[in-house]
């Protein structure tokens, strides 16, 4: 069954552009392990903000730009943090950031860019997002950022072109899966319908996403699925560094891989487990009933949605497999209750 309808607060989406037009320039930073979605949105929200006399950049806070996302119209104008010079900017707006912190290399290198003066605005649609802006639009029945940002810009009065279009529809497919997740609404849908009216090309949106692989993101799967195990009723691959350097590939590439593996039998959750510098960051996803790997992710600092949720597992081997049997035995306890 679908999410019943949200309402966009057309007051907070007016406040958000007066608010936003007041600076000198707004830095739009992206969630680390940035996805369709997360930059579809930043880029939307600006293009619409220099229509109507602000200014601005995206920023790819980890410093890695997927290669699948180089479709997106803009997506040449984004700065790299890291590789490219840091514009001056007044302000932040976080779009899909469920927490603010979770901005790779240019919140760590710099706590005080997040956690000091500057003001943020923060439009999200995560269940987790605790409201940390001075203007907060965060609608979690939404089924993506881009769905939030299409009915802002409306409010704002912006017309719709269609690298526009494509842009908006590009996150909200990326989000829903082809418009597949449960939280995909009838407003969803009309919400995408309106935008292939004006031009988006939703075919060209899934080849790139869903369909269209390159020679190293065969071998990475392959050898993932190849290293596929059980902990409990928890199925889990790892990406590794080693993996990765062998297929020359990124780990943007093995992000639908945790879909594939999502609803095998006899699984309650899937994880894929990629590894960093500091241990694993792990993204899981669930299609059992009552199971919510966002309470899950919870429970590890993360956080996301009821269906697809993340965290950061900080350690070794012996944390690694601490993670592992405590997410089996809290999916098992939420799939009984």
């Amino acid at each position: 069954m679908t999410s019943p309808a949200w309402e966009l607060d057309r007051a907070a989406a007016a406040q958000a552009l007066e608010v936003l037009k007041s600076a000198k320039n707004v830095c739009f930073p992206t969630h680390q392990n940035v996805d369709a979605d997360g930059v579809s949105s930043a880029l939307a929200m600006l293009k619409a903000l220099r229509q109507l006399g602000g200014n601005g950049f995206v920023l790819i806070s980890d410093g890695r730009f997927p290669r699948y996302l180089s479709f997106l119209p803009y997506s040449n104008e984004v700065v790299i943090y890291g590789k490219d010079e840091l514009p001056d900017y007044d302000m932040l707006c976080m779009v899909d950031c469920s927490d603010q912190r979770r901005l790779g290399k240019f919140y760590t290198d710099d706590p005080e860019r997040i956690d000091g003066d500057t003001p943020i605005v923060n439009i999200d649609h995560h269940v987790t997002n605790d409201r940390y802006g001075i203007v907060n639009i965060v609608e979690p029945r939404a089924a993506a950022a881009a769905e939030i940002a299409t009915h802002i810009l409306e409010v704002w009065g912006i017309t719709f072109d269609l690298p526009l279009a494509q842009l908006l529809l590009a996150g909200i497919y990326g989000d829903t899966l082809g418009l597949r997740t449960d939280n995909t609404t009838a407003r969803t849908i009309r919400t995408a319908a309106d935008l292939v009216d004006v031009g988006a090309d939703p075919a060209r949106i899934s080849d790139v996403l869903f369909r269209i692989k390159s020679a190293s993101t065969v071998c990475l799967w392959s050898r993932a699925l190849e290293g596929v195990s059980w902990q409990g009723s928890l199925l889990y691959t790892e990406v590794t560094r080693r993996l990765l350097a062998d297929c020359n590939a990124d780990a943007s590439e093995a992000e639908n891989l945790v879909n594939f593996l999502t609803g095998t039998e006899g699984s309650f959750l899937s994880a894929i487990l990629y590894e960093n510098e500091s241990g694993w960051r792990v993204s899981m996803r669930t299609l059992t009933p009552n199971v919510d790997v966002a309470a899950i992710a919870a429970h590890f600092g993360g956080g996301g949605h009821p269906k697809a949720a993340g965290c950061q597992i900080t350690g070794g081997i012996a944390e690694r497999d601490a993670f592992l049997r405590t997410a089996s035995e809290l999916a098992t306890e939420q799939a009984s209750s």
